[in-house]
């Protein structure tokens, strides 16, 4: 039996227009390198990104080919989403999040929430894992990717579809 992924995430990006997480990754059982979009529906600037992030991480449609992709990273290219339906520049969203996702020092935690005290520990625990990374460790390297296609290529392309197609 074979061991390990058949699927090793690349990059994750959001797409604004239209609304869709691209995550280009690597089959291996064909040894190629794809590009998978999947469509954002029913997410506004109201919506909750951790919940969104959640449930597009355990569709079942996704779920294989987003295991090395951490839930934290999800959320943010959600909340940059949502930044952008709210009318805000990527600037200000990545700023936004970079101060929602930074551990304060002098916070008092026992006047969290569960839900913020919940948040805080993913943080640590994620910023623990980081640097816990051995050398030989694969290193993912995510980065946002804001792509606009030309309108041409949307007509092609069938965004709304999903579509695994090698690049």
């Amino acid at each position: 039996s074979r061991t390990g992924m058949t699927f090793t995430a690349q990059k994750c990006g959001v797409c604004f227009q239209p609304p869709s997480i691209i995550l280009i990754y690597r089959d291996h059982s064909e040894d190629k390198t794809r590009r998978r979009v999947m469509p954002v529906r029913n997410f506004s600037k109201f919506s909750d990104c951790s919940m969104a992030a959640e449930q597009l991480k355990n569709n079942p449609r996704h779920k294989a080919y987003l295991e090395g992709v951490s839930l934290r990273q999800l959320q943010k290219l959600y909340s940059l989403l949502r930044g952008h339906l709210g009318g805000e520049s990527l600037a200000e969203s990545l700023e936004k999040f970079r101060q929602e996702q930074t551990i304060d020092p002098e916070e008092d935690m026992n006047k969290l929430d569960d839900k913020e005290l919940a948040k805080r520990k993913s943080i640590m625990d994620e910023l623990f894992e980081k640097n816990r990374k051995k050398k030989d460790d694969p290193d993912f390297v995510y980065d946002i990717e804001v792509e606009f296609p030309q309108d041409e290529q949307l007509e092609s392309c069938g965004w709304d579809m999903e579509s695994d197609e090698e690049i």
